[in-house]
């Protein structure tokens, strides 16, 4: 059976997906008819953006076929996701998941995560020449680490991955134009322009993992390195800081050309009586963004595929790593190291 990676993607205002005669049939404004064959084109996702419409039958047919569907906002925000309801049937995966934080196994992982993302940083710090980690001291410290509560672990990890992304970012800061340079990350109500633009890109990231998650039957909110709380996908969070230095280092080249008349003002309500105000990118370089950001995940890097092929994108390449790590969880493989691509000069 052929893998279905062809995307169907509604992004123009006004398009309308239907379903006739066994094809998905897309209408734009003007009146321009495309038509997809279910069985011929192999469509694996589609991509509704706000401001599209389509018919009941169309996502009845997805749904049946198993195809995803990704709702997003009119800014390329992603919101909700449809899939099959047999999707949740795959329990041993997560049941293994949610042993691993009893049986010692997520104190494994919670180490390998921290431990990778501070490899990871070091790429972006090597391409550009800047002062790297002393990764075999990081190692040592978290190798250390001796604790049978993955509670006491995460304690004594945090202040780790602190540290060295707080070096990380005070050598990164210095990479982008001097009239938009920051001196320190601001995740949470941010106020300058390039903070808010790496929260921007990190949400979809944040999506890209979310959807490779949910693919290998994983449960999203459980995580390892991040605690369990209402409405936070520790999980996704946790493969997420896998792969920031690859946002970061498209960020790097993305800003090379933004000037500050790119920004605007938005006035923000913090509290029920303090308001206050955010630099955030405008309409079109927003737009801008999220377009070539999407292109990004499409670029190619030099990991080999679990089947075939010496290359892939960083897409598919979050996609295997979620997918890798759910075999780990079901004693399917004996370790579970992150594969961290390399970037290009």
């Amino acid at each position: 059976m052929k893998s279905k990676t062809q995307k169907l993607i509604l992004g123009n205002h006004g398009s309308y997906l239907g379903m006739e005669k066994g094809c998905f049939v897309v209408k734009d404004k003007h009146g321009k008819v495309e038509r997809y064959p279910v069985f011929e084109k192999e469509i694996g996702e589609v991509i509704l953006k706000s401001g599209n419409a389509v018919s009941t039958g169309a996502l009845a047919s997805m749904g049946f076929w198993g195809i995803d569907v990704v709702i997003l906002t009119q800014k390329g925000n992603p919101v909700a996701v449809l899939k099959n309801i047999d999707d949740d049937s795959h329990v041993k995966t997560r049941i293994a998941q949610y042993e691993a934080l009893k049986n010692g196994r997520g104190i494994d992982i919670a180490k390998q995560i921290t431990e990778s993302r501070i490899e990871s940083q070091n790429v972006i710090l090597r391409k550009h020449g800047l002062e790297q980690h002393d990764l075999m001291k990081a190692k040592k410290k978290i190798k250390s680490i001796n604790n049978e509560n993955l509670k006491t672990v995460r304690k004594k990890l945090i202040p780790i991955e602190g540290i060295a992304t707080e070096f990380y970012f005070k050598q990164i800061f210095q990479l982008f134009p001097e009239s938009l340079r920051i001196e320190k990350r601001k995740t949470f109500k941010a106020y300058d322009g390039i903070n808010n633009t790496l929260n921007l890109a990190y949400t979809i990231l944040k999506y890209k993992v979310h959807s490779a998650i949910l693919k290998a039957h994983l449960e999203p909110f459980l995580g390892f390195i991040h605690s369990e709380q209402f409405g936070k996908p520790s999980l996704v969070c946790d493969f997420q800081e896998l792969y920031r230095y690859l946002i970061d280092d498209f960020l790097v080249e993305f800003s090379q050309s933004l000037k500050k008349k790119d920004f605007r003002i938005k006035w923000k309500h913090f509290s029920s009586n303090r308001k206050g105000k955010r630099e955030i990118l405008d309409h079109e370089k927003t737009k801008q963004l999220t377009e070539s950001l999407n292109q990004y995940f499409q670029s190619k890097v030099e990991i080999p595929r679990i089947r075939h092929g010496k290359r892939q994108t960083i897409e598919t390449l979050i996609n295997e790593e979620a997918y890798l790590f759910a075999k780990y969880l079901r004693n399917e493989k004996d370790s579970w190291k992150p594969r961290i691509p390399t970037l290009n000069n």
